[in-house]
This record gives structure tokens, C-alpha cells and sequence, in this order.
């Protein structure tokens, strides 16, 4: 296998074989459903759509639960594709976390924590403009100028500028598994993971 899907629970600690203190982050994830197998043959490339998160049928629509009804199983929130070089497994397998081991090296994919409408000092780390005396008026948050007037006469695009803030698809990079707890379905993974506590996030090897 070559993921699964889990929900971030928070960070904690945990002291090393040196007494080292390392932060670590723990991640939930509940056994998950292969829900749907893509061939080269039919679609063109080989993938593995994996599933997890049961909902109540009542809350899915009818596409949804004759779609999971194929792998013997309860609707689910969130799916994902994993791409492969070569298919394994059956629709309807179960994914545990006993696919990965202490010391694995994985990507996690997480959603960062939207920070709503911000400015230029917050999202983009700009230092206002000039001292608050001499004149300057409400200045010391502003972006100053953005542009030369008569030539380009325009705002070049890309610029830094006030907006929405967080919110983002984000990967961290070759995480380290630092404890797989299979009886609890979790895995304590060093460093921190994009997103809030209870967000979803998608582990891949």
C-alpha cells in the first residue's frame, strides 16, 4: 500500500533515547477502504482510490452509496488517489497503520489553518512605512507604493499585497515516523503537520 488517510489529533512530546525532547505530532487514522481500483487498461494510468470516515447513508446521496456498496461498504467522507506503478490489492481491502513502520520516512498533505483577510505586516512580513512622526498619519501598517505612475501605469501582477490568508494545500516532506500504535490506530509523527486539530490529512510513502 501506499498511503492512508488520517485526522490530526495535536502535537505532544516525547523524550528520545538521549533525553532529547522532541516535538511530535499525533495522527489518527482509522482503518481505511480501497473504494475504487484504476487500471492502465480502462483509464489510463494505475491508481488506488482509498477511503475513510463512515457517514450515515441518510447524509450521502444515491451515486455515493452504489458507489461504495461495490467494496462492501458504509459511505464514506473523504477519498483519495494514491498513483501506482502496479495494482495490488482488491476493492474493498482494508488499510491499516501497520502499513508503515518506526523510522519511515512519508509525505503528509494537510489544509493550513485559514487566517481570514490580513494585511501586508501579518501575511507577507512587511515592515510599514517610515517613523510615525514627521507627518505620517495611520502609517505604520501600510504597504506603501505599488507601482510607478506614468509608465507602467499599471500594477504589475504577483504583487504582495493585503488578502486572504492560510487555507492552503501544503505537503510536508520526508516526516519521520517516530511511533506506530496499531491497537489505537495511531501513528506520532516528528515535527508538526498543516491544519487544526481534527483536520484531515493524507499520509503517502
Amino acid at each position: 500500500m501506499v498511503g492512508i488517510i488520517g485526522k490530526k489529533i495535536g502535537m505532544t512530546s516525547i523524550i528520545d533515547a538521549n533525553g532529547a525532547k522532541i516535538a511530535c505530532t499525533v495522527i489518527q487514522a482509522e482503518p481505511n477502504v480501497i473504494s475504487q481500483i484504476k487500471t492502465e487498461e480502462k483509464e489510463g494510468y494505475n491508481a488506488l482510490q482509498i477511503s475513510a470516515i463512515e457517514v450515515n447513508e441518510k447524509h450521502s446521496n444515491a451515486p455515493a452509496i452504489g458507489h461504495f456498496a461495490k467494496a462492501n461498504s458504509k459511505p464514506m467522507y473523504y477519498s483519495h488517489e494514491f498513483r501506482v506503478d502496479t495494482v495490488s490489492g482488491t476493492i474493498g481491502d482494508i488499510v491499516e497503520v501497520t502499513i508503515f513502520g518506526e523510522g519511515d520516512f512519508v509525505d503528509i498533505i494537510g489544509t493550513t489553518k485559514g487566517k481570514g483577510f490580513q494585511g501586508v505586516v501579518r501575511r507577507h512580513g512587511f515592515a510599514g512605512v517610515g517613523p510615525s512622526t514627521h507627518g505620517q498619519h495611520d502609517r505604520k501598517r501600510a504597504p506603501g507604493s505599488v507601482g510607478s505612475s506614468s509608465y507602467p501605469s499599471k500594477v504589475f501582477k504577483g504583487l504582495r499585497m493585503a488578502g486572504r490568508m492560510g487555507g492552503k494545500r501544503m505537503k510536508s516532506i520526508n516526516s519521520k515516523i517516530l511511533k506506530v500504535v496499531p491497537e489505537h490506530n495511531l501513528l506520532i509523527v516528528k515535527g508538526s503537520v498543516s491544519g487544526h486539530n481534527g483536520a484531515i490529512v493524507v499520509i503517502e510513502k
